[in-house]
């Protein structure tokens, strides 16, 4: 009785680990893309059903690279990508928590400022619409800096 108890014992568990080693990846969910850089930023908006295109390039004094105006659902955003992410955490250190100027800049916005980081970017949006605040918590998490 007890070869076979152990013989069974055996079975069961070859039969267990035989089927950990065949298991399909599974992708992860929208919410765990990572965003890195501009080209990870617009998968992680288009996973999240938004309309996301790179409509213009924009230039602003306080940050060093050129940026890109990426239209998300017919609102545009700021995306300044650098090279790396100890020279974005550079730039993003010159903005002074309520988004009112970046390093000697004084800043007077048409709406309230928004900036976000993560990896390489920066990203700025300046305005107040919900569902558009609500889709960059969903992919930055909250914002280092604006009202």
């Amino acid at each position: 009785m007890k070869i076979n108890g152990l013989y069974l014992l055996f079975i069961v568990l070859g039969l267990s680990l035989h089927g950990c080693g065949n298991s399909p990846v599974t992708p992860l969910p929208t919410e765990s893309l990572i965003v890195q850089d501009q080209a990870s930023l617009l998968a992680a908006l288009q996973a999240s059903n938004a309309t996301a295109e790179i409509v213009d390039s924009v230039f602003q004094d306080f940050f060093s690279p050129e940026g890109n105006i990426i239209r998300v659902n017919g609102v545009d955003i700021q995306v300044f990508e650098y090279a790396t992410s100890e020279a974005m955490e550079q730039e993003a250190d010159q903005v002074a928590p309520d988004g009112g100027s970046v390093g000697t800049s004084m800043m007077m916005w048409m709406d309230a400022p928004h900036f976000y980081k993560t990896g390489q970017i920066i990203v700025l949006y300046i305005g107040s619409d919900e569902n558009t605040l609500n889709l960059l918590r969903k992919v930055f998490g909250d914002q280092f800096a604006g009202r």
